[in-house]
């Protein structure tokens, strides 16, 4: 969508911010405390995070919420974030709407009660005009859930006879990803020290900025937020280019998508 503000942004700041909120169990074991203490403060953490973006000029805030393997935690643990994300929901929509967020969710909903599909749905509808900020929640998401599924897409149009197998190329099949209508994150954030992706948005990273800190989710502020915006600020985007084709200062050649 060419018009939207999604595709813009102030000079040296990311117009998409990916983010895996990790360390909300290992801050509330590090206090004595239950881990859904820990998610509890996490969420705290997210309307920081939300806060920031909306004073930076961040146009798109993707937050990996729960995953397609959360589902195996214990059940006890599952069931306790269900509630803590039904009453998120609940909560935090009308101010979200009020501020000019637009929401969406990504992943597997089926596997939701139908009481958070609902709140899901609603979310949605109310917030679908807004433009300042679209807040993308990944939950029961999976990066290669992600791209199967498009794959699915494609087939299912190929057996319908709505296209030719050799039309399939990147373009077509990144069309049909979750998010294709935004621009791709410029930089992810993970908090909590491991340095992996962790299934997240597999497709869209390709040429994402990746950074990491040791801090705990529950932890987060705006001044490791802004840390990590003036590193991403001064790093050189190639896209597969030489910084001297980036720079302007050799040609770039036709065929250059493979070029190292």
């Amino acid at each position: 969508m060419a018009s939207d503000p999604a595709n813009t942004a102030p000079a040296g700041i990311p117009r998409h911010l990916a983010v895996i909120m990790d360390g909300n169990g290992r801050w509330a074991e590090r206090r004595r405390r239950p881990r859904m203490i820990g998610h509890r403060a996490g969420a705290r953490a997210v309307n920081v995070c939300i806060d920031f973006c909306l004073e930076r000029g961040i146009r798109a805030l993707t937050l990996f919420a729960f995953s397609s393997e959360n589902w195996a935690r214990p059940e006890e643990e599952v069931g306790a974030l269900m509630k803590l994300f039904l009453n998120a929901l609940e909560r935090e929509v009308e101010e979200l709407h009020r501020r000019g967020v637009r929401i969406r969710f990504i992943g597997e909903r089926a596997r939701f009660s139908d009481a958070i599909r609902q709140r899901m749905d609603h979310a949605e509808s109310v917030t679908a005009g807004n433009r300042r900020l679209h807040l993308n929640i990944a939950a029961s998401y999976g990066g290669r859930w992600d791209i199967a599924q498009a794959a699915r897409s494609l087939a299912e149009d190929v057996a319908a006879g709505r296209l030719a197998p050799a039309d399939i190329d990147e373009r077509l099949l990144g069309s049909r990803v979750a998010l294709a209508d935004l621009p791709p994150p410029d930089l992810f954030i993970r908090t909590g020290g491991d340095l992996r992706i962790s299934n997240f948005l597999l497709w869209q990273l390709a040429y994402t900025e990746l950074w990491f800190t040791e801090l705990l989710w529950p932890e987060l502020d705006a001044t490791t937020l802004q840390v990590a915006l003036d590193d991403y600020a001064g790093r050189q985007r190639r896209f597969g280019l030489t910084g001297a084709q980036v720079a302007g200062r050799e040609p770039v050649a036709q065929d250059n998508e493979n070029s190292a």
